[in-house]
């Protein structure tokens, strides 16, 4: 497009439309042809458009892991993404037993207030992880939620030894929570999956047994992506 199209279509004026577009054209999210005085798509709209094309992917290379990690637990199990400082549930295989936690696609929490977060936080770098605080704090959801950043490190310590997060009523009340991260191509993680369900049946004595296993399907997700551990 022209300039005056961008500004007449965006409903700007052409010198903050301009503006816009020479900030976007600095990250490599649109171009300029100096010849012919038009703007194009940028290979950075490309590669993100990329990796939200792997992120949807991730459902139907995790739902065949998640169905057989649900039927030898008896468990719900969820898959979920990083972003923003939440986790975002993606989708969820449900336990068959009639009480049973149920998650729906779209919901946020806080990284710090969920296993899979603390499973992903976990597995960042420490800078990552102090921006993280720097920029979302550490809301309470619950009474039992970590407040401190002293605590949240040390959890995320216990974490890194143990490969597995335990949510213990910190997102929801009654509830019970195991996760893994799930990493990408980079080492990076990007989701994780998780093992939920009340506290009745998931008893405290069970997280090394139940984390143990819900790690080893996160690391065949991730293997299934061709992410590097």
């Amino acid at each position: 497009y022209r300039l005056v199209d961008i500004a007449a279509r965006s409903g700007l004026s052409s010198s903050t439309a301009h503006r816009l577009l020479t900030t976007l054209e600095q990250r490599q999210f649109v171009q300029s042809d100096r010849e012919t005085n038009l703007w194009y798509v940028g290979v950075r709209c490309f590669s993100v458009g990329a990796a939200f094309g792997r992120r949807r992917r991730i459902a139907h290379l995790a739902l065949p892991v998640m169905r057989r990690l649900r039927d030898s637990t008896g468990e719900s199990i969820n898959l979920g993404i990083a972003d923003l400082g939440d986790i975002v549930f993606v989708t969820q295989v449900e336990s068959r037993e009639t009480m049973r936690a149920i998650g729906k696609p779209g919901f946020r929490a806080p990284l710090h207030g969920t296993a899979m977060g603390q499973s992903i936080l976990a597995a960042m770098a420490e800078e990552d992880v102090l921006q993280y605080l720097r920029t979302y704090g550490l809301p309470k959801l619950t009474n039992n939620t970590i407040a401190r950043a002293s605590r949240l490190h040390e959890t995320l310590g216990e974490v890194r030894r143990a490969g597995h997060a335990i949510d213990d009523e910190q997102n929801a009340v009654g509830l019970r929570c195991i996760a893994a991260a799930i990493r990408d191509e980079h080492g990076r993680p990007f989701g994780a999956i998780s093992l939920v369900g009340p506290t009745q049946r998931i008893k405290s004595a069970d997280f090394a047994e139940l984390g143990a296993v819900v790690r080893a399907a996160a690391d065949e997700i991730t293997a299934a992506y061709g992410g590097r551990f």
